[in-house]
């Protein structure tokens, strides 16, 4: 990376809309982030269950929980390729086509 430039090719930004959504949980959102890191091209890419699961210190099962949570979500379309091959993930980082609920301002709540 030259730091001299303005974005280093190792960068990664996850959009706003995510960041800022009330839907999903933190874990769903690292999630994201961390299959985003893998998807260079066409926004999608095959990272393993397990190695998703060691890079972001939780096990499997809480990688396929937070999977469902974005597939239902419409941020991510996950496409099997059979027996003993990873999943090809498909990352939708276009707001209008996701089906997360805008965020509301929290209400004041009088105590």
């Amino acid at each position: 990376c030259d730091w001299s430039s303005d974005v280093c090719s190792s960068d990664l930004q996850v959009p706003n809309f995510l960041l800022k959504s009330r839907t999903l949980s933190a874990g769903d959102k690292m999630t994201f982030a961390m299959v985003l890191s893998y998807a260079w091209y066409n926004n999608r890419c095959f990272p393993g269950q397990a190695r998703l699961a060691e890079d972001l210190g939780i096990d499997e099962r809480s990688v396929r929980r937070h999977m469902k949570a974005l597939q239902g979500e419409g941020l991510l379309k996950i496409e099997r390729r059979g027996l003993g091959k990873t999943n090809v993930y498909r990352l939708n980082l276009d707001p209008k086509f996701s089906r997360l609920r805008r965020s509301r301002p929290v209400k004041n709540v009088r105590s």
